[in-house]
């Protein structure tokens, strides 16, 4: 029995315990505002990556619930005669830290900033890229997010875990696992607690992928008891791991199947000889 082939669901797990980790996990998403050309909302992310990874923070390559943002404001902005002509403008950037679920601002922080080029894209570029990522004030900013998002996160434990409970029930093991695997480790008592629901609810899950694997895999052979019939069959059989319910009765099957299957070759070479 292929018992090394890996669920979907213990995928699930792997890639949810990657998000589980010390670091508040944002999203990155540079808004794309009307009057920034492209290559200015590329400075711009890179920006917010700058953040991240300067300040502690973890990014997340999937929709989390956090995000972190930013908006750019002109507020001021004079020709500069010449030759050559230039722009000098000023701007407010300013970032965000924001639950994009239920649309609030956990922290944002404000940062003026000036520049003086031969093109609008140029000013806004330098701009940008003259932000202090690494400053007090924008320190201040990410830990005010974080600590609200673990606070979030402690107060919500009870409620993360029942909306798991319930996808569980409904058989949304995906959907159950990664919700609990969102609280990252830096919460410890709302980590711990969600960790031992999603054992629990990984053990239904693999109990329950078994039975369905199992029943498939026996209308196959029912349907078809040849050794067409047990590949077919055995592709199911493959995905039972050894800690389901169903392990012992898909090696009574696999089995049965072997058995089979042999007879008929052998039957099959004595008419030949």
């Amino acid at each position: 029995l292929c018992s090394s082939i890996v669920l979907t669901a213990s995928a699930t797990l792997s890639n949810a315990q990657v998000v589980g980790s010390s670091a508040i996990p944002l999203t990155v998403v540079a808004a794309k505002q009307q009057h920034l050309p492209e290559a200015a909302v590329g400075y711009l992310n890179d920006k917010l990556m700058q953040v991240i990874s300067r300040n502690g923070l973890g990014t997340a390559d999937y929709n989390s619930r956090f995000v972190i943002t930013a908006s750019v404001v002109p507020v001021t902005k004079d020709i500069i005669p010449g030759p050559p002509k230039q722009i000098a403008e000023s701007l407010d950037l300013t970032f965000y830290i924001v639950d994009n679920v239920d649309h609030k601002i956990f922290s944002s922080v404000t940062t003026a900033v000036k520049a003086v080029e031969a093109s609008e894209e140029k000013v806004l570029i330098k701009a940008i890229r003259s932000v202090d990522t690494g400053s007090q004030k924008i320190s201040a900013f990410v830990n005010t997010g974080r600590d609200r998002i673990i606070a979030y996160y402690d107060s919500q434990c009870d409620n993360i875990i029942a909306k798991a409970e319930a996808m569980a029930s409904r058989h949304q093991y995906d959907a159950a696992l990664f919700e609990l695997y969102m609280v990252p480790e830096c919460c410890p008592s709302a980590f711990a607690k969600c960790s031992n629901v999603a054992d629990k609810i990984y053990s239904s899950y693999v109990d329950y992928w078994g039975e369905v694997c199992l029943a498939k895999a026996k209308a196959l052979w029912t349907a078809e008891q040849n050794a067409e019939g047990a590949r077919k069959a055995g592709e199911y059989l493959c995905q039972i791991l050894p800690e389901s319910g169903s392990y012992s009765k898909a090696e009574k099957l696999y089995q049965e199947m072997a058995n089979k299957v042999k007879a008929d070759i052998d039957f099959e070479m004595r008419k030949y000889d």
